[in-house]
């Protein structure tokens, strides 16, 4: 009797078991004690101590000599920054600093919100409340040689197989889930090199980045679980924007090792080479008399016709004595 209703028990725990594991997922209650270094790894990882790294992406370039100091500003009115929210994340200041001081190619300098910071204890120095010593005095600051600016181009989940799905039969289950679950995400972003004596662009780059996202227990239980996996990162988005960045700096610093300087005829600033009719310019003088018709050549003088040799007088004849 015993027997007959093992097959029935046997087949009914895997069920109950799965039953258990998607009732824990779905009301939230399966934790563990947090791991420090735990968790998914961005694109941008570890850390820079001066021009000492550790756990940097491998992928990241590295230069052996230091080009200059540089600092990082952001157009916080630019459309792209106040996109960023959408997906909850901040400025991308912090994360491109961490990858140009791990690639050991520029000095990283202060110009952004923490400036308020130095100026304030410059003026904590100057009200006299500092200690002796502090040594705040003028003509500290290292100057920023370069200002280099980041822009995304886009940002963009460009759908899945999701939909592609509604035909087919639920029979196809954890195939379907998975399948259901699926989407890509895209990302393009632009650095921009600028020198800040001179204001003249040196380098430019665009990098992007692209992956699949797999939602497997939002594809699972039906969107319930609110992505409790959230395909294999906790920010999709964030990390593949990120990535794009790391691409759009490895290309710049591709491009400034072997940078040339573009030249202009007489000088950058002075008027360039494409000048205008009526212009100022060296340029601009050259297409002015370009346009003025030739001179005619002045009429030369007629020539004077050949003077005559004068005529000598006939020879008288001899006289004769008689």
């Amino acid at each position: 009797m015993q027997s007959s209703h093992r097959p029935h028990i046997l087949a009914s725990r895997p069920a109950s078991l799965c039953a258990a594991v998607a009732a824990a997922l779905l009301a939230g209650c399966v934790s563990t004690a947090p791991v420090v270094g735990g968790g998914d790894k961005g694109p941008v990882t570890g850390s820079a101590g001066g021009a000492a790294t550790e756990n940097k992406n491998s992928t990241l370039e590295h230069c052996d000599t230091t080009l200059g100091t540089l600092g990082v500003v952001e157009d916080q009115n630019a459309s792209w920054y106040q996109e960023l929210r959408n997906y909850k994340l901040g400025s991308t200041i912090p994360v491109i600093r961490l990858m140009i001081q791990q690639s050991n190619c520029f000095v990283i300098v202060e110009r952004g919100n923490a400036m308020q910071s130095l100026n304030t204890e410059r003026a904590l120095q100057q009200s006299g409340e500092m200690r002796g010593g502090s040594n705040f005095g003028k003509g500290q600051m290292v100057a920023a040689d370069y200002t280099m600016s980041p822009s995304i181009q886009f940002s963009q989940n460009t759908g899945g197989v999701g939909g592609a799905l509604g035909g087919f039969s639920p029979g196809l289950g954890v195939l379907g889930a998975v399948a259901g679950g699926m989407k890509t995400n895209e990302a393009a972003t632009t650095l921009i090199l600028i020198d800040n004596r001179s204001g003249v662009q040196l380098a430019a780059a665009e990098g992007t980045a692209k992956n699949t996202d797999f939602n497997i227990m939002g594809g699972l239980f039906g969107g319930l679980a609110g992505g409790a996996a959230g395909g294999y990162s906790k920010s999709p988005e964030g990390k593949i924007i990120v990535a794009a960045f790391a691409d759009s700096y490895n290309q710049l610093v591709r491009a400034v090792r072997n940078y040339k300087a573009q030249t202009v005829k007489g000088g950058l600033g002075t008027g360039g080479a494409l000048g205008v009719s009526g212009g100022s310019t060296a340029a601009s003088k050259a297409v002015s008399g370009a346009a003025k018709p030739a001179a005619k050549p002045a009429a030369k003088p007629a020539a004077k016709p050949a003077a005559k040799p004068a005529a000598k007088p006939a020879a008288k004849p001899a006289t004769t004595t008689p």
